[in-house]
């Protein structure tokens, strides 16, 4: 599907909702000849990549917000990952209840020092990384990238620790198939996020949100990357008509993106193959 084709459901106050939800299969943890991203709703992929498994933000359950989605599959009932990538701590991506439950199935959890401190005083097996680490799973080879995403600061609260940008990532993981980009929240750091190699795919934030990229900043990352596959998230799951975060509009930016055809409308559950 993509934003051209694919038909769009609205909430009763005009906003933007997903399509209908795909169950989740056993067999997408099984080993496969490729890699395939599936859209779990909210921010959460789900990377399978030649059999080497990867869950980025998941949200699974326990979430404080009404939602417009059913989630394509309970976090009781994956089976295995290999790792879980977590880009910061706001609980649309580190979702607390999803990763205990995931613990059982999940050799490691990897995310900023910040936020794997966090996760071990939880009980995570987690492992902490600095803007520019080089991790590997399997043979995946992933680099933490840098993020301007401390709203906190902002508007803090009494008592509040002061919110580093390195409390925030991104990663950008290689794959036997092609490289995924996956920025996380961020604002637009132009030295950075217009300036990467060119990814296969991008996992692409459109909101129009002054503490994310902006849908300006969005189309300008987009535009930078001609020939990446733009994998919608961020939009579509969570009932909040004026919260701009969250009420992103597929329909927005077909008419200035390069080549429209590469925006994937997902549902949650959807794969998609890279390279397809």
């Amino acid at each position: 599907m993509n934003a051209t084709t694919a038909p769009l459901h609205r909430s009763p106050q005009g906003q933007a909702m997903a399509p209908a939800s795909m169950p989740i299969p056993p067999e997408a943890f099984e080993r496969t000849g490729g890699t395939v991203l599936t859209w779990l709703g909210m921010a959460g992929f789900l990377l399978n990549s030649r059999g080497t498994l990867l869950a980025v933000d998941p949200l699974l359950e326990g979430f404080d917000m009404p939602l417009l989605i059913d989630f394509p599959i309970r976090a009781a009932d994956v089976p295995r990952l290999d790792a879980v990538l977590v880009t910061h701590s706001d609980n649309d991506h580190y979702s607390v209840p999803t990763c205990t439950a995931l613990v059982p199935v999940t050799r490691c959890f990897h995310s900023t020092q910040y936020v794997a401190g966090l996760m071990r005083k939880e009980g995570m097996p987690a492992d902490g990384h600095d803007i520019g680490d080089v991790l590997t799973v399997d043979d995946l080879r992933i680099t933490v990238t840098p993020a301007d995403h401390a709203w906190q600061n902002d508007s803090p609260e009494p008592g509040q620790r002061t919110f580093r940008d390195e409390d925030c990532s991104g990663f950008w993981i290689e794959t036997p198939d092609g490289t995924i980009w996956a920025p996380g929240d961020s604002r637009l750091i132009r030295d950075h996020h217009l300036e990467m190699p060119a990814p296969d795919a991008l996992l692409f934030d459109f909101s129009d949100s002054e503490w994310h990229f902006g849908f300006a900043g969005a189309v300008e990352m987009a535009n930078a990357y001609p020939g990446a596959d733009l994998l919608l998230h961020h939009w579509g799951s969570v009932d909040s008509p004026d919260f701009t975060p969250f009420n992103a509009d597929p329909e927005t930016p077909r008419d200035v993106v390069v080549d429209p055809q590469r925006i994937r409308v997902l549902a949650p559950g959807e794969p998609f193959h890279l390279g397809s």
